[in-house]
């Protein structure tokens, strides 16, 4: 499988929402969105009235709420327990091949892989689900994969102040493989690195862990 390998700055890029436009003050209701699916439906040459797209508006708008629920979820509430008493443990804590399906926020069209999150504890640890939901608030907006890398590690960052901190994402994109150049199988890597985990050393464990060698 071909691979695209982007490592992005480990440097901080403001705050953990950079990027993430502020809630429209004209946001439309509940009928506008579904008027609107009607006319994409239109658009394509299909009839919306028909019996099989009745319904369709509806059930996209709703769709669109499960997909892109990361909007209304905070990564500071899924962060702020931290638990002190590890016992001394001072040693990586790795969880791999964490499961997102996310949309492309050029095309829309979603992109599904695996993360991968490790960090170096600084005197607490956050329970293990937590890293998993922190992945699915990022993935459930529409993303760029740099992007919802950076934003994992940095939201990490702030709320652990860790050692150091490693994301790897892995992701295919349907905007590649069913859309412009249809190439299926091609395999995006993006990783942030910082604090120990920027030592290559640090960086070759990280990797062999994940990869189970």
């Amino acid at each position: 499988m071909d691979a695209v390998v982007k490592t992005l700055n480990s440097g901080h890029s403001g705050s953990v929402e950079a990027g993430l436009s502020d809630n429209p003050v004209d946001r439309p209701s509940r009928s506008e969105a579904e008027d609107a699916v009607r006319t994409l439906l239109r658009w394509i040459g299909e009839n919306p009235g028909r019996e099989g797209l009745l319904n369709t508006p509806k059930r996209v708008v709703k769709a669109y709420e499960e997909f892109f629920a990361g909007y209304h979820q905070d990564p500071d509430d899924i962060l702020g327990t931290i638990f002190e008493e590890v016992e001394g443990y001072d040693d990586m804590v790795l969880v791999k091949d964490i499961d997102f399906a996310a949309h492309c926020e050029h095309h829309m069209v979603p992109f599904i892989g695996k993360a991968h999150i490790a960090y170096y504890p600084n005197g607490g640890v956050v329970g293990l689900s937590k890293l998993a939901r922190l992945v699915e608030i990022y993935a459930r907006r529409l993303q760029t994969q740099e992007t919802m890398t950076a934003q994992i590690a940095d939201a990490l960052e702030q709320s652990l102040a860790p050692l150091g901190v490693a994301v790897m994402i892995e992701a295919e994109h349907m905007c590649m493989s069913i859309r412009g150049v249809q190439k299926n199988g091609a395999s995006t890597v993006t990783t942030r690195f910082s604090g120990r985990l920027r030592d290559p050393a640090e960086q070759v464990r990280f990797l062999t862990l994940v990869r189970g060698k």
